[in-house]
């Protein structure tokens, strides 16, 4: 196939990038994004590779039993969702698919996966929202998210992911930076003033922590903004992040307070966190709270020393230390290590210790020290874990217990096929959709000690 010609294909089956994969006449793969699998479509090839191409869908001749009418005005163009065009329960199937075919084609490990643990609700469930601040070509200041694969702004301040208090806040900035000519972050050139609008909400609180991202120290006539949003009864807080590099990274190190509240508090299972602008915090809660108390089941902590790493604020240790023995907690970021401490502290949990360090140096050092852990609990970055980690906790800590908590499924795959040549046996795998709508999916296996 050739840039720009056309062929009426049939939509098989789904990208890790959640596009439809279809297969022209010629054997080529084609990625064609918003394909529902079953669709027999007219494709038309807007890009061309060696061995694959990129595809656009001109007409559906036959849809899809699957193919649903997006609930949303600029799904086509944002690159957010991926799914809001198929049947939710055909995504969640294909979440499950996912998880499987990698860690049978990755790890070489045929094993059973559960069904998608989900509450069906696929609405409204984010708790942090992240709007690009820019210049449209008519020099207007705009909000909303990156098209896909770009940097280009698709305005869209009300995000049906994101709770309803969000657009309000969005819309209320943006006036203000259009009347008081405040201008937007260019990327090319480094220069303009606010970079992104950046909100944390509470469902324990039922409030809204407002954080402005801008390139230099204070905002023109900010205490005006200060008094605009302070009209919102849900808003506790309002945050200047200074970041003045010049680089895609959203958040700066350096926050000042120009409302009330530096942070929000949150709950899950009991356990009271607060939460500020640089702190992590998954972004479903109610889906995190079913995700820790399947971590919770595959533990079975009780009475039990726990090795919690890649840790964070302490959030999963922490929702499970009131049976534990002790726990340990790991995280190379010193301000979350500092987070889980002052959350120790505010439940009044004595039996958590953290360590500020590599997970990899970390368990060396605990492992040199004779301390054992019954229970290692693994949460790494997308990358996954290291195959130096592996060994420690494997040949070093040796649990009884592993617990691995993945957001990928292919670095997962990895991972559990070396943990298995050390010994490890598969006995629950757990997909978790924390992210509907999204290509996304997390995993909880638990693993034992053959």
């Amino acid at each position: 196939m050739k840039k720009n010609e056309k062929e009426i294909m049939e939509i098989i089956d789904y990208s890790t990038d959640g596009f439809g994969i279809a297969k022209a006449s010629d054997g080529m793969t084609v990625f064609v994004p918003n394909g529902a699998v079953g669709d027999k479509a007219e494709i038309l090839i807007v890009k061309e590779l060696k061995k694959f191409c990129f595809g656009k869908v001109l007409n559906i001749i036959t849809p899809s039993n699957d193919r649903v009418e997006p609930d949303c005005e600029v799904f086509s163009r944002c690159g957010g969702c991926c799914f809001r065009h198929i049947d939710y329960d055909a995504e969640l199937k294909y979440k499950q698919k996912r998880v499987a075919d990698a860690i049978l084609r990755i790890g070489g490990i045929d094993t059973k996966v559960n069904e998608v643990l989900s509450n069906k609700k696929t609405i409204r469930y984010r708790n942090k929202g992240q709007y690009p601040v820019r210049k449209d070509k008519n020099g207007k200041i705009i909000a909303g998210f990156y098209s896909l694969h770009s940097h280009l702004v698709v305005p869209c301040s009300d995000c049906v992911l994101q709770p309803k208090e969000f657009k309000a806040v969005v819309d209320a900035c943006l006036d203000f930076f259009n009347q008081y000519n405040i201008s937007a972050y260019d990327e090319q050139t480094g220069k303009g003033l606010v970079r992104h609008i950046y909100l944390r909400k509470s469902d324990y609180e039922n409030k809204v922590l407002v954080c402005l991202v801008i390139n230099g120290e204070s905002i023109k006539n900010q205490e005006i903004l200060v008094e605009n949003l302070k009209k919102f009864e849900f808003v506790s807080g309002i945050v200047l992040n200074i970041n003045t590099k010049k680089s895609n990274v959203i958040l700066g190190d350096k926050n000042k307070t120009l409302y009330d509240k530096d942070y929000i508090s949150e709950t899950l299972l009991g356990v009271k966190f607060k939460i500020s602008p640089l702190a992590f915090f998954q972004v479903n809660r109610q889906m995190t709270e079913k995700l820790y108390q399947t971590i919770a089941d595959f533990a079975d902590v009780k009475d039990k020393i726990v090795l919690d790493l890649f840790c964070g604020a302490g959030t999963i240790g922490l929702s499970i230390a009131k049976t534990a023995k002790r726990i340990i907690g790991v995280e190379i970021v010193p301000q979350a290590v500092e987070n889980a401490k002052g959350n120790a502290k505010l439940n009044g949990i004595e039996n958590a210790e953290y360590i500020c360090d590599t997970a990899e140096n970390a368990a060396k050092t605990l492992d040199e020290k004779g301390v054992k852990a019954d229970v290692v609990i693994l949460d790494p970055p997308r990358k996954g874990a290291s195959e130096k980690l592996i060994n420690t906790v494997c040949n070093g800590f040796a649990p009884k217990r592993v617990v691995y908590v993945s957001c990928d499924p292919a670095t997962l795959a990895r991972d559990l096929k070396v943990f298995k040549s050390l010994g490890y046996k598969i006995q629950k795998v757990q997909p978790v959709d924390m992210f509907p709508r999204t290509a996304h999916v997390e995993t909880v296996v638990l693993m034992t000690r053959i």
